[in-house]
């Protein structure tokens, strides 16, 4: 800006030599070559338009050599000259109204911009100037005061055209300017519009896309400042809303067809379902005949206002590739008498409209060009039917009103209207300035501008200030920092019947009014392109339903994802949820993972078929116990019950019925009572148990170490006997002699000592008390210091809370039960040393099996236990308790209840005593007691006797 304001003052210097001399040094270095309507002839206010008739500037041989010309302009754009008629109408009907600038008579300068930001500035330097010619920082014309600039036409002519006007603090009204960067006063003092700033659009095309749940969007903008603007601020409210940008393509504005052909191969691979479009119909209209050619079909099209209904687009064909299309149109609203004034057109009148004629019926109004085209298609002869009216060459007489043209389209009137409104703006500023009561005025000393000659500046101040109501149409129009309010409608492409587009508008956004109240929208009255019902679906990834989580793809959008499955235990319960929710400890997930649910409560109950099986053993075991005991208490006085201390046989049968019933104690729901007594009983009935069997197979593993010491005393006297003899023999002495004395003293050593049994019952029960009393001291202790407890397990099965029992202390149930398996294994080590008793009844040998299934039963168990979980823990160890039960049962009491009630004659007192040993000294011999023992002495030495 600061250089432009250098070089237009230093050719303002320049020329102002002109006032010191008649032969002035400055001269013009170019002169413009502009297009347009100019009245300004006997009229007191002249207003400026600026309007893009054509498309872009005429290509030129870049020659050097001679003087430069300003470039003419091609591309004919029929919707913009009818924005160009709209005001010539519009200031047509102010002149002819009374109620506004009754007395002033308003005048107008409009050019063609071309679409061209040089053409623009020409322009505007041109009107600032007051003639044709363009004198930077002078006006040297002497007409009627320049009002306004209506125009420039596209944001980026507009922001070129007033940065220049602001400069002058000149009023311009822009009618299709809508970049945000012109609302900054600071860099645009002068500048104001009758079409609502883009900031409105972008976040009304935001919420659209938010609306239909459009994750995955691709953009497309026009290389200047109205799409850079527009795209950028969508962009940073759809990605703050959580939605992704598949691919942003910039248009060039110079047609390339390869950066075309990139964008349109762009388009065709994106998975995108939805484009945005930020573009004049002018730089759209090249990709959009690409995409044809491509078959570029299934896309719904986001516009912006700029080509929403522009028929350049909407062209014949285009249906497969925009229909469905929705997009932003401003207000819209009917001119009456505006189509009268577009049909009644002069084709003569001006250099434009020639142009516009010759464009629209495809023939010249200039007779000499037609001539001149009839020879070319002729050989350069002309046959003398045709040399009155050659062909190609216009009437002047040929009707608009047949044509279906989108410049006699008065159908949408939205770009039309603001034109029309912008104009009208200017009008009633300059009404109110002309109106100003002096004395009253805004300026120094409450002054009033001349409106004949008044200052830019003085007009701006009305032009900021105006407020009115448009005719027709009764829209209330004023100025908030030069933007009007953000109103749009919604519009939806729609293709008939006959296979043309319309225009049906299906909502409205009003970025006035609260957020929420902003958008409505009709779903059910748009068509898609799809030719589905619903909405199409434009998404990197689906959404993640609930039991899943998203899970982002390393190096890509955030909308492409990953949807994972939430870990066991995990929920999630909403759609696209970032992260999956872990359940409370008395909670697992469902196995859709999107809720959770109470875990099974487990545990061994009394109902359930296993605990009812369990129940029946252990009672049959009860009640087989209790049945031996019966059996024994009726027979108590026979020799096998009397056997080895009855009294521990019954504390024996007492300690199984413990065990059998301990068992059940484990079933049911853990409580406090039910742990801290089935570990305890089971503790304690196995240890009366296993001392009761210790106490028994010490006294049989004490009478068979001493049934072994006897039998090597007799051997040992036997032989000295037997030596004694001979050496009596041999020196002639008695013999008879000798083995009496033989006999005699091995008959004395033998009864010695005559009880054998060293351990009475007495000593038998005390082992047993003892060893039991100390094991019910140590559950006494474990009761009070940690004892077990309800526990509710939920590690070892997620699914699962686990009720058992926690034993409280480790060490002490460690210590408990290892009490319990050493007395087991004396038991067996006295059993086994016992085992070689050979009485008729072998009680060691049963102990001994006993012991063994004992010790195979829970050995069994351990590997059993520690492998299984829940409830079928409890199960194995009922069923050891039960095995090692029936087992020491079946091995110590079956066999003594089968001679009792099978072999009753085999319950006698000769039965129990130990049975005669071979003469060959193989079988050992037994007896049940120590006078037994003797007896073997004394028939062993006499049998030695004999022998000899």
């Amino acid at each position: 800006m600061e250089i432009g304001r250098f070089l237009l003052g230093l050719c303002a210097f320049l020329c102002s030599c002109r006032s010191f001399s008649a032969e002035s040094t400055c001269k013009l270095k170019a002169k413009f070559n502009l297009s347009g309507y100019k009245d300004v002839e006997k009229k007191k206010v002249v207003v400026g338009g600026m309007f893009p008739v054509h498309q872009r500037i005429a290509s030129s041989d870049r020659n050097t050599s001679r003087v430069p010309v300003s470039s003419g302009c091609e591309g004919f754009n029929f919707r913009t000259f009818r924005w160009t008629q709209t005001m010539l109408f519009a200031i047509n009907e102010i002149n002819e109204k009374q109620d506004l600038l009754p007395n002033t008579n308003l005048g107008h300068v409009i050019y063609d911009s071309c679409f061209t930001i040089s053409k623009a500035v020409e322009g505007t330097l041109t009107y600032l100037t007051g003639q044709d010619e363009a004198v930077p920082n002078y006006r040297c014309g002497t007409g009627a005061p320049l009002a306004a600039l209506v125009g420039a036409g596209g944001s980026d002519l507009s922001i070129a055209t007033a940065r220049i006007l602001g400069l002058y603090h000149f009023p311009q009204v822009s009618y299709s300017s809508t970049c945000s960067a012109l609302e900054s006063k600071f860099q645009f003092p002068t500048f104001l519009r009758t079409i609502p700033n883009d900031k409105h659009q972008s976040t009304a095309i935001a919420q659209l896309v938010l609306h239909f749940g459009w994750t995955w969007v691709g953009t497309i903008a026009a290389d200047d400042d109205y799409g850079k603007y527009g795209i950028k601020a969508f962009k940073e409210q759809v990605e703050e809303a959580g939605v992704c940008i598949s691919f942003s393509e910039i248009l060039p504005k110079v047609s390339s067809q390869e950066d075309i052909q990139r964008i349109a191969e762009t388009v065709v691979e994106s998975t995108s379902k939805i484009i945005v479009v930020f573009s004049s119909d002018v730089d759209l209209s090249p990709l959009i005949l690409e995409l044809l050619r491509h078959n570029v079909t299934n896309r719904t099209w986001i516009a912006s206002e700029a080509w929403v209904t522009s028929a350049l687009i909407n062209q014949p064909g285009v249906n497969s590739v925009l229909g469905g299309t929705l997009g932003f149109g401003v207000k819209r609203a009917d001119i009456p008498g505006l189509r009268r004034h577009l049909l009644d057109l002069d084709p003569y009148s001006n250099q434009l409209t020639e142009e516009f004629w010759e464009s629209l019926f495809n023939c010249t109004l200039d007779y000499g060009k037609a001539v001149r085209q009839a020879k070319q298609g002729n050989n350069g002869t002309l046959s003398r039917a045709v040399r009155g009216v050659p062909d190609g060459l216009c009437t002047g007489g040929e009707s608009l009103a047949q044509l279906s043209n989108t410049y006699s389209d008065v159908s949408q009137l939205r770009i039309t209207y603001s034109v029309y409104k912008a104009v009208y703006a200017v009008a009633h500023a300059l009404h109110n300035l002309e109106h100003c009561e002096d004395g009253q005025g805004p300026f120094i000393g409450k002054s009033c501008a001349d409106i004949t000659n008044f200052e830019p500046w003085q007009l701006m101040y009305y032009m900021k200030n105006v407020r009115f109501k448009v005719p027709h149409t009764d829209e209330e129009v004023y100025f908030e920092d030069g933007d009007v309010e953000g109103v749009y409608d919604i519009i939806n492409w729609q293709v008939s019947s006959y296979g043309e587009i319309s225009y049906i508008t299906v909502g409205s956004y009003n970025g006035s009014a609260a957020p929420e109240d902003r958008m409505t929208i009709t779903n059910d009255s748009i068509e898609w392109n799809n030719e589905m019902l619903e909405p199409p679906r434009s998404v990197c990834s689906e959404n993640c339903q609930p039991g899943t989580r998203k899970g982002i793809r390393q190096g890509e959008p955030v909308c492409c994802f990953d949807c994972i499955p939430c870990a066991d235990g995990e929920i999630s319960n909403s759609t696209n949820a970032r992260a999956c929710i872990l359940c409370s400890y008395d909670e697992w997930s469902n196995e859709a993972h999107d809720s959770c649910v109470p875990k099974i409560i487990e545990f061994l109950a009394f109902g359930e078929p296993l605990g009812i099986t369990l129940i029946a053993i252990s009672a049959f075991g009860a009640l087989v116990t209790i049945g031996v005991g019966v059996v024994f208490v009726v027979h108590i006085g026979t020799p096998l019950v009397k056997a080895n201390d009855a009294l521990l046989s019954f504390s024996l049968l007492f300690s199984l019925v413990v065990t059998f019933l301990c068992s059940i104690v484990f079933l049911g729901e853990p409580r406090h009572w039910s742990c801290m007594t089935s570990q305890v009983s089971l503790a304690l009935g196995f240890a009366l148990c296993l001392s009761s069997i210790m106490g028994k197979t010490a006294v049989l593993m004490l009478r068979a170490q001493a049934l072994k010491a006897a039998r090597i005393k007799a051997k040992a006297a036997a032989k000295a006997a037997k030596l004694a003899a001979a050496e009596a023999a041999a020196n002639g002495g008695s013999p008879d002699v000798i083995f009496t004395n033989a006999f005699i003293n091995g008959d004395s050593d033998a009864r010695a000592n005559p009880e054998v049994d060293s351990l009475t019952c007495a000593h038998q029960r005390a082992i047993a008390a003892v060893a039991t009393l100390i094991q019910a001291v140590a559950c006494t202790v474990w009761l009070i210091v940690l004892p077990p407890h309800p526990f509710e397990n939920t590690s070892d099965q997620n699914i699962k809370i686990i009720l058992e029992c926690d034993e409280g202390s480790v060490v002490f149930i460690c210590c408990i039960f290892a009490y319990d398996i050493l007395l087991a294994l004396l038991a067996l080590i006295f059993a086994f040393m016992a085992r070689k008793l050979e009485d008729h009844f072998s009680e060691a040998k049963c102990m001994t099996f006993g012991m063994l299934v004992f010790f195979i039963v829970w050995i069994s168990f351990v590997p059993a236990y520690l492998s299984t979980r829940g409830k079928f823990m409890v199960a194995v160890q009922i069923f050891a308790i039960l095995a090692s039960s029936f087992g020491l049962l079946s091995c110590i009491f079956l066999p003594k209840c089968y001679i009792i009630l099978a072999k009753p004659e085999h319950n006698r007192e000769e039965m129990m005593k130990p049975r005669a040993k071979p003469r060959d000294g193989t079988s050992t011999g037994t007896s049940a007691s120590f006078a037994t023992a003797a007896t073997e002495v004394n028939a062993t030495i006499a049998s030695t006797a004999i022998d000899d």
